[in-house]
Parts: C-alpha cells; sequence; structure tokens
C-alpha cells in the first residue's frame, strides 16, 4: 500500500476556507487579488507586533516568565556598569573596553526583546484573526416574543439566556440559540467560510443549532437564546484567538519549573566563579560572568516557550476549533484511543433504505405498508428513504398509499393515532394505530425482545446477510408479530483506512462507535479500518469504555453531536462537540468545531502533537547549543591564568573579549532564527513516539550542538573583520 502522509491531505499551517481568506490584518485582500496565506514576517503583522513587545519589557509583566527576567535583569546590571564606567564612577576592568561593555548589554537588551517579539507576533496573528471576526459581530435588532406572543424589538446584547426570539428571511441571526420552530436555510460563510447554506430545523441533533452573526436566507426561524452577551461562540472564539483568556497548560507549567530550576542552578555555578578566579590569582569582570550566565541558562526555549503555546492555540482557531483551553489543545497531542461515531465520521451518513423483506408467510403488500405507516411521521433521512421506498414499491403493486395516489397515503395517515419517537433507550420508532395497535421499526436485537417467538429463522438468515453487506437491517414487528426486513446502505467515506493506519503508526488506536449489530459493526469496522468497534452502545456504554480505557491510563478523545452523547463527551479528556450539534453537547466538550465535520479530531489530535514536539525539539536544541558557549566563553575567562584551556578553542576565535561578544550575539540571534518555526510548528509526519524522538534529536539536539559552533565563528569573523571586540 502507497504511504500517504497525513500532511498531504491536511496542511496544519494553513488551516480551513476562513482563514485562508484572511490575509492582512482585520480582512481579506481586496477582490480579483488570489488569496495566500500571511507569513510570520509579514511586515504589517511585524508593525503591528512591536509596540506590544516593547510593552511586555515591563518587569510586573515579564516575570512570569522566569528565564527573560533573568536576563532582562541581567541587562539591567551590564547597563548600569556601562553608565559607571563611563562617567568614571567605576573603572573600566583591563582588557574589556567600554564599547565592549555597550555592546554586551545592548545584546543582551536584543535578547529579553526577541523573547517579547515572538510573543507578540503570535499574539498578533490572533488580534488579525479576531479583527475580522468582530466585523460579524455587531448590534443587530432581535424581535422577542413574549409569552403572549407579542413581538418586541430589542438590541442583541439585551438578549439573555432562554429569550425566545423570531429571525425572518435575510436577517443576522442576533445570538447563539436553538431552533425551536421553522424550518430555514442559514448562510454561515462568516464562521466556517463555507457559503453553501444549511438547513435548520427543530428536533434534530445535527441542524437545530444556530450560531450568532449568521445569516438566514430564507422562510423564517423562532430560537431559543442559549448564551449571554460576551459568552457566545463567537466572544470566546475572539477571546481565544487573541490569547486573551490564555491560561498555561500544565506541561507548559511543568517545563517553566524545569528552566526556573536550571536557571537558578547556573546562577549559582557563574556566581561561584568569581571566587575560584580570585583564587586562580585573577579578577573576572561582571560582564564577563552576565555574558556567561546568559548564554548558558535556556534562554532560546525560555524566550519562544509562550510563542509556542499561543501558536497552537492558533493552529487550532485556524481549523474552525473552538478550544476552551489550552489544556485541551495539550491533552489531544497525548491522546492515544479515539473513539469515532460510525455514522456521519467513519461513513458518509446518508444512510439510505434499499430493500425491504417480508418475513415468512407475510405479503410483500403487507410489509410495505407497515413500513410506511411507521415512518411516514419520522423526519430523518432514513425514514424518507424508507416512505420513498416504500411508496415508489407499492405503486408498482398497484396498492394503495403508491407514488401518485395521495389520497390512499392520506388514508393511511388517518390511521395513526400516536407517534411513538425515537430514543437512545428503546432503539425503535414507529406509530400506534387507532386499533390499539403498535407498529415499530428498529434496531433487530430492540425488536427482538418483544417477539413472543424471537425471529424466524428465516429471518435471522436475512439479517445476517444484510449485516454480512455491511448494511444495516431494522426489524418491524406490529404488536407481537414480525413483518420482516428494512435494508439501510451506507457508504464508507474514501481514504480513512490509510489515515487509521497513519494513526496506528503513532501509537493511537481508533474506535468506532454504533449502535448497530455486531455483525455490521465488524464489517464496517474491517472496511475502514478502525482497530476496534463498539457494537449496540448506548450512551451509558460510551461512559462505561471511556472510564475503562482511562483506567488503564489511556487519554481517549470523542467527537458527538447530540445530547446524548454529552456524558461521554464530558468524560472523555479530549471532547469534540459539533456545532450544528444541541447545546448539551457543545457545553459538555472542551473543544467545538464549527466546522460540524467530525472527522475534524484527526487534525485536532496531528496539531496537539504538533505542539507537543516543537516544545520537545525547541527545548532540545536550547540545552545543547550550551555546549558550544563553554568553548567559547569558559577559554576566554581564565585563558590568562591558565594558556592550557587555549587547546578548548576549538573555533579559532580571535580574542577572549570577540568569544565573549559573538557567544552573546549568537544567543539573541538563535532565537530571531527560531521564531518560524516556532510559530509554523515542527514539520509533523505519523510515526511512532520512538521514530520521532529519534528524529528530532538527530536534527535538534545534534543541530543544537553543531549549529552554534558554526554561528559563533561567522559571527566571530565579522567582528573581529569590524573591530568591534
Amino acid at each position: 500500500m502507497t504511504e500517504t502522509p497525513l500532511l498531504r491531505a491536511v496542511d496544519l499551517g494553513r488551516g480551513t476556507r476562513r482563514f485562508q481568506r484572511n490575509v492582512t490584518l482585520g480582512g481579506a485582500k481586496p477582490s480579483g487579488e488570489a488569496p495566500r496565506p500571511r507569513g510570520v514576517f509579514d511586515p504589517e503583522l511585524l508593525r503591528a507586533a512591536l509596540p506590544h513587545a516593547v510593552r511586555k519589557l515591563d518587569p510586573r509583566m515579564l516575570i512570569r516568565n522566569p528565564v527573560m527576567f533573568v536576563v532582562e535583569l541581567t541587562a539591567a546590571l551590564v547597563t548600569l556598569t556601562a553608565l559607571a564606567n563611563a562617567t568614571g564612577a567605576e573603572s573600566v576592568p583591563v582588557g574589556a573596553g567600554q564599547g565592549f561593555t555597550v555592546q554586551i548589554a545592548v545584546w543582551l537588551w536584543f535578547t529579553v526583546l526577541f523573547a517579547t517579539y515572538a510573543e507578540a507576533i503570535a499574539e498578533a496573528r490572533g488580534r488579525a484573526q479576531a479583527a475580522t471576526l468582530r466585523k460579524t459581530r455587531s448590534e443587530t435588532t432581535a424581535h422577542r416574543r413574549a409569552v403572549d406572543g407579542t413581538l418586541t424589538d430589542v438590541g442583541s446584547s439585551e438578549l439573555r439566556r432562554g429569550d425566545v426570539i423570531v429571525v425572518t428571511e435575510g436577517e443576522t441571526i442576533p445570538g447563539d440559540g436553538d431552533v425551536i420552530e421553522g424550518v430555514a436555510y442559514v448562510n454561515e460563510a462568516a464562521i466556517t467560510g463555507e457559503s453553501a447554506p444549511v438547513l435548520k430545523e427543530p428536533g434534530t441533533d445535527i441542524r437545530s443549532s444556530v450560531t450568532g452573526g449568521t445569516t438566514l436566507t430564507s422562510d423564517f426561524l423562532v430560537i431559543r437564546v442559549t448564551a449571554d452577551p460576551g459568552e457566545t461562540f463567537l466572544d470566546r472564539m475572539i477571546a481565544l484567538v487573541e490569547g486573551a483568556k490564555r491560561q498555561r497548560t500544565p506541561n507548559e507549567i511543568a517545563l517553566s519549573i524545569l528552566l526556573a530550576g536550571l536557571t537558578i542552578v547556573f546562577l549559582m555555578a557563574t556566581v561561584t566563579l568569581r571566587p575560584f578566579g580570585l583564587y586562580a590569582g585573577t579578577t573576572i569582570n561582571t560582564v564577563a560572568l552576565a555574558a556567561l550566565l546568559v548564554c548558558l541558562i535556556p534562554t532560546t526555549i525560555g524566550g519562544l516557550l509562550s510563542a509556542i503555546g499561543i501558536a497552537g492555540m492558533d493552529r487550532v482557531a485556524r481549523f474552525n476549533v473552538l478550544a476552551m483551553s489550552g489544556r485541551a489543545v495539550e491533552a489531544s497531542g497525548d491522546v492515544d484511543v479515539i473513539l469515532l461515531d460510525k455514522t456521519g465520521t467513519i461513513t458518509l451518513g446518508n444512510r439510505l433504505a434499499s430493500a425491504i423483506t417480508p418475513a415468512p408467510g407475510i405479503a410483500e403488500g403487507e410489509v410495505l405498508e407497515a413500513a410506511l405507516v411507521a415512518s411516514q411521521r419520522d423526519e430523518t433521512p432514513e425514514g424518507r428513504s424508507i416512505v420513498s421506498l416504500a411508496r415508489a414499491r407499492l405503486a408498482e403493486l398497484g396498492l394503495p398509499g403508491g407514488d401518485g395516489d395521495p389520497d390512499g397515503l392520506a388514508s393511511l395517515d388517518a390511521r395513526i393515532a400516536e407517534e411513538q419517537p425515537f430514543t437512545a433507550e428503546t432503539r425503535a420508532s414507529g406509530v400506534r394505530l387507532a386499533t390499539g395497535e403498535l407498529v415499530l421499526k428498529g434496531a433487530v436485537d430492540a425488536i427482538e425482545r418483544d417477539l413472543p417467538g424471537g425471529l424466524p429463522a428465516e429471518l435471522r438468515a436475512a439479517t445476517d446477510a444484510v449485516a454480512g453487506r455491511g448494511a444495516t437491517p431494522l426489524a418491524l414487528r406490529r404488536d407481537g408479530i414480525a413483518l420482516g426486513l428494512i435494508e439501510l446502505k451506507d457508504t464508507v467515506k474514501p481514504g480513512l483506512a490509510e489515515r487509521f493506519e497513519e494513526f496506528r503508526r503513532m501509537g493511537v488506536r481508533t474506535v468506532m462507535i454504533t449502535g448497530d449489530n455486531p455483525l455490521t459493526a465488524a464489517t464496517i469496522a474491517r472496511e475502514a479500518g478502525v482497530d476496534d468497534f463498539v457494537a449496540q452502545a448506548k450512551p451509558e456504554d460510551k461512559i462505561a469504555y471511556i472510564r475503562a480505557q482511562q483506567a488503564e491510563g489511556h487519554l481517549v478523545a470523542m467527537t458527538g453531536d447530540g445530547t446524548n452523547d454529552a456524558p461521554a463527551l464530558a468524560q472523555a479528556d479530549v471532547g469534540l462537540a459539533m456545532n450544528s450539534g444541541t447545546s448539551a453537547a457543545k457545553e459538555a466538550a472542551n473543544m467545538v468545531d464549527l466546522d460540524s465535520d467530525p472527522t475534524k479530531l484527526l487534525e485536532v489530535i496531528a496539531i496537539g502533537k504538533q505542539l507537543l514536539i516543537t516544545r520537545g525539539s525547541i527545548t532540545t536544541f536550547s540545552i545543547a547549543n550550551d555546549v558550544a558557549k563553554y568553548f567559547a566563553i569558559l577559554p576566554a575567562m581564565f585563558i590568562a591564568v591558565y594558556p592550557e584551556l587555549g587547546a578548548l578553542n576549538v573555533m579559532g576565535l580571535s580574542t577572549p573579549q570577540s568569544a565573549i561578544l559573538s557567544a552573546v550575539i549568537f544567543n539573541a540571534l538563535v532565537i530571531v532564527a527560531l521564531i518560524p518555526i516556532a510559530l509554523r510548528g515542527v514539520g509533523f509526519r505519523p510515526a511512532p513516539a520512538s521514530v520521532l524522538l529519534q528524529r528530532n534529536l538527530l536534527i535538534y539536539g545534534l543541530g543544537g550542538i553543531i549549529a552554534p559552533f558554526l554561528g559563533i565563528k561567522a559571527i566571530d569573523l565579522v567582528v573581529t573583520a569590524l573591530h568591534l571586540a
């Protein structure tokens, strides 16, 4: 089988249509110009970030980053030393000119500025996206309906959770809510970037939710508001991409503690060098010690850590996924079990009736009529397809109720006394007739429970045959009599098997959840290439499975859109709800996909893993590049006392001053060089953790050792040529 890398299908740095089109700060390019993604060093982006980077130099803000706070204190100390030397308050150390001290101070300030600039650039990208989102959020007039049915025009900011509003064709929906009356099309391009209108109607798990800022393109809708002002999905999306409410994740906090610990260790080691120098008969000046400290502490990852986290959230937002916290994005990178609903995620979700088979001794007309009656008030796509198939066949047989016989259809409808809706517990639906008879269709095992003699052997064999073809069999009964089978066909989405194989190589196990019988589930699972499946699953079964996996130490992710999915979404470590789903599902999940694409979970996990890999790779590089600085600075500090240390000058640096200055300059410039990697993320490919670790150690570990040797030597040549030291 030909390997299909995930990144060929998904560009993790690009995102969905909405963000691909927003190529300048706060909006799209003029019409007629081809869209292009905004680069990391876009001049407009850099100009917008600079004032914020300068403001972040405030020690009260920088103290949240211990590493860079120490660098700023060191820069301030060297600056004071330079001023003291210039005013004569302190003599210039032997071998270190006034210009040398000033240059060290300048480059230490640049080191801090580059770190704050990286964070400011990441935030500026979010502010640019937020500016575009704000254009869709404006004060609109809402028609609020009172209990007596009268309408009052109010501003959208006056709406509260529970209010009922009426929206007519051409109007903007003023707030998030659930449709309770009406059927209409809504243009959600402002949120999803997809211009095709979406059908909205009440009473479904996938089409009853609407988002504020979208536009009604037909008919009218009555909507119950589900969010107060400032708490809508658009508001939360703006806060997310701006980073205004970003909290550091557990891994980020742990790494910050590690970096702070390393900083303290190197600070103590550096301070002790002065008494060692006095013992050896030399005085090490403050500037050299400051340069050594800044070069040894992990300034690279310390300066980029916040930017990496912000950029990870930004990449999620670019895929129209609303993450409730950075913890959810980070957890997605550690996920090793994925639960996927069969319908709509693994299959196309358009299950349509393809055959209606009578039970032994039951006339075909009788089973067709029962199927038609049981589905006549079923508004789901499956129910409508059963009605269509039954009427077409009844017309062929010349029986009442067929196509072209509206009177016969009305006569059958008049026999219905009560509708029996589908529930997750009964897994069946139908009607009760005026005669008292109950006509139901549903899962075979659910229907069979109420049949005194069970299914006839012939019908059981037919059920197994249907399931063996990967289709879904529905049994049909009238009271305690089995009437026949309805076959529903669905299609597995193309390319999923290859994608599941990629996640298998990464150590992620895929599990299909379905209400189908085990035989059908096994056939679909085999065709889709998932690792396991749970058949005939009820809501409590999903929760039980998730808890069992978590008890074994696994991190579990799942998608869902219905109210019955809410408990499982809340239990999962990563719960991705569909924006078109119910409010209960969206409240329970820690991520919401505004595009309502269940397979988006695969991209979210890839982004989470890329975030963790990026953080780990730059940390490895940051620690590894200290090696070259030992060879640059330590010989320069002690070579006057111990000439033998000249053997450690493997780079052949010109003078002790040029060695120290070159190391400090490289330490600052490497932050700038790594900003694109921090913001775009390390190149990600599906592979086992051991392979990724080996690859990153080779590239960023070995590269972190070699690059400083080359970089410091190149800078030394320039410094020497320009007589800067």
